[in-house]
Parts: C-alpha cells; sequence; structure tokens
C-alpha cells in the first residue's frame, strides 16, 4: 500500500499513516478499500442537493421572471425538499428518498407537489452536466410509486361580466391597490405584468409588455402590445402619482404589491371571485355581446393562437381590432354609477 511521494509526505506523516492502516488491518479491514470509501465519501459530501439546487437556480435566474427576484421557483424546494434532503449527496437520492418527501403533499397539494417534482428532475439533471453520478430517472420512478394524482385543479373563481361594472366602481379610493385592479379588469392581463408595469413601458395609448413577462405564451421572447382605452390611460396617468423606482403599483415598504394584496381586497368585500377572473369574465362578455373573431378574442388575452407555421406568415397582432374592443369593454366596466375617470365614447 504506497502511502504518497516521499518528497510530500514527510517520514512523520509515513509513519502516521501506516499506523492507521494496521490498525485497519488488525480490525479484518482492507485499508486500501477503506481509504477508496473515504475518498468517496468526501466527494459526495462536496455534492449536497441543498448545494445542487442552489446552483442550478443561480443558472435559471435569467429565464424566470424578474430574474427570479421573488423565488417563486425556488420556494417548493425550501418548503417540501431542502428540509429533508438539502444535506443528502446528490448521487445518493433515489426514488424512495424523493416518494417519502413528497408522500405528504402528493394529494393534498397536488399543484405544489407537481412543481417540486419537475424541478427534483431539472436539478438532478444539473446535477449530471456537473458530472455527478445520479439517477436521472429517479422522479419519473418516485411518480410511479406515488401514483396518480387524486386533486383536480379548480378554475380561478370569477366575476360574472354583468356584475363588473358595480365592483369597478366600488374601487374608487385612488389607491395603488384600487388603480392596480382597475388597471387588470380594464386591459385583461395577468396579475403579473400589472404589478411590476414601469412607467417606460407605455407610450401612448399601447402598454408594450416584455415577452418573458408574458406567462402561458409560447414564445417568451416576443413583446407584447397592450391597447389602452381611454379609461385605461386614465388609471395610468393616475397611478403614475404613486410610482416609485419606475414601478407604477409600489408596495408600501418595498417593490411592488402583490398578488395577495389585491386578492384580500377582494375577500375582505366577501367575495369568491379573484383578480384572475376576470380575465374569464372579459373572454365572456365579448363572446356574448361582440361578434369579434376567435383569433382576435384569444389575443385580447394573450393567448397564442394558431400552429407554428401559421403564426409564422401572420406579422399582425390585430392592435387596431382588440383596440375597438377593449374601448367598448371600458364602455361596459364604467356604465353605471358615473364610474370612469373621464368621458368614454359609446
Amino acid at each position: 500500500m504506497g502511502l504518497g511521494s516521499a518528497g510530500e509526505v514527510s517520514l512523520k506523516e509515513a509513519r502516521e499513516s501506516a499506523d492507521r492502516a494496521r490498525a485497519l488491518v488488525r480490525a479484518e479491514k482492507d485499508p486500501i478499500k477503506e481509504r477508496i470509501r473515504e475518498r468517496k465519501e468526501a466527494a459526495r459530501n462536496l455534492h449536497l442537493f441543498k448545494d445542487i439546487a442552489t446552483d442550478a437556480f443561480e443558472s435559471r435566474k435569467a429565464e424566470l421572471k424578474g430574474d427570479g427576484v421573488a423565488g417563486r421557483w425556488f420556494s417548493p424546494f425550501e418548503l417540501h425538499i431542502l428540509p429533508k434532503l438539502g444535506k443528502v449527496p446528490d448521487s445518493d437520492i433515489d426514488q424512495n428518498d424523493i416518494r417519502d418527501v413528497l408522500a405528504p403533499i402528493w394529494h393534498t397539494k397536488a399543484e405544489t407537489a407537481r412543481k417540486a417534482m419537475n424541478r427534483l428532475g431539472i436539478c438532478m439533471t444539473h446535477a449530471a452536466a456537473l458530472g455527478l453520478e445520479v439517477d436521472l430517472q429517479a422522479t419519473e420512478k418516485a411518480r410511479a410509486l406515488l401514483g396518480k394524482q387524486r386533486h383536480k385543479a379548480q378554475n380561478v373563481p370569477a366575476m360574472a361580466w354583468r356584475d363588473v361594472p358595480t365592483f369597478y366602481a366600488s374601487l374608487s379610493e385612488g389607491s395603488v391597490t384600487h388603480l392596480a385592479l382597475r388597471l387588470l379588469i380594464l386591459t385583461g392581463v395577468r396579475s403579473g405584468p400589472i404589478r411590476f408595469l414601469k412607467e417606460d413601458q407605455i407610450e401612448g395609448d399601447v402598454w408594450t409588455i416584455p415577452g418573458e413577462a408574458m406567462k402561458g405564451r409560447k414564445d417568451r421572447t416576443a413583446d407584447f402590445r397592450v391597447p389602452l382605452s381611454n379609461e385605461a390611460q386614465e388609471v395610468v396617468k393616475n397611478a403614475r402619482r404613486h410610482a416609485r423606482d419606475g414601478f407604477m403599483f409600489p408596495s408600501v415598504r418595498k417593490g411592488v404589491i402583490s398578488d395577495a394584496t389585491m386578492s384580500r381586497l377582494m375577500e375582505r368585500a366577501k367575495l369568491d371571485a379573484r383578480p384572475h377572473g376576470f380575465r374569464s369574465g372579459l373572454r365572456d362578455w365579448i363572446a356574448e355581446t361582440t361578434e369579434t373573431p376567435h383569433d382576435v378574442a384569444e389575443t385580447c388575452l394573450g393567448h397564442t393562437v394558431g400552429g407554428s407555421v401559421e403564426r409564422a406568415y401572420r406579422r399582425t397582432d390585430f392592435l387596431d381590432l382588440r383596440r375597438v374592443v377593449m374601448e367598448r369593454w371600458a364602455v361596459h366596466v364604467t356604465r353605471q354609477n358615473g364610474t370612469a375617470f373621464g368621458r368614454v365614447p359609446a
């Protein structure tokens, strides 16, 4: 058994190593195999799962909305994975470990469990790319062990389009939350782009949302233009008074308002509906009261329409047609109780 180069190992160190090796022999252990085992153990300890997960998150930040500042991509790990697997070497994690960690939430918090499972897979792939020996099939095996999820996804509660004007009228304080909800209703945009709306994204009556902020679109590189009705422009004008650090809807302390802020306002009003549901209300109103073509109606909600070949040849985003639709929607929203900020043509 070699103890190292004579030029690098002192006589004292060689004697100590020899003593340890003889002690292992006396204990009926192979000192060479023990040394290999110790080196492997040390190598595994350098690649704990929490470190791999953090490195995977950092490498993907640029792909995430707001560069991952909100931390939503990482939150399933912090809440459900790292407390149990964070200190386990990535190469030691198998399907049984994953099953045991996710079993408590597999049916009760199905969506959270699904996200955690998908991101576990991403981390295992990341570890393999780093040259670590991991089981890339571990997450699929764990899914098989966990079985089909019983929980069924439910649609976000939506307010009937006929009731929207009355609720819109109640948002009359001119506060950040009231203005954000008014603009959300008027534009049919998801809450994320509303909350992170910057002053320089608006030019005239057009709001340009960066492609990476458009959830649900297959092409996250293309920006999306939103036509602003007269009423929406008045909301924007009032919101500019609250702007901080370029953001139109800042929170009280730092950053921007959260999804929960708008949802809680509706909860306090004892409403079942939630902010995201206004998109459904807008779509129903378009279908029931207008003759808007399907592609135009879907584009009003920022949905991708048509196949890849069709989209390659179609260069329009129907902006002018959508401008007419959204102006009519604003007329409907503001027609009761004099709720409009300004005059909206019929």
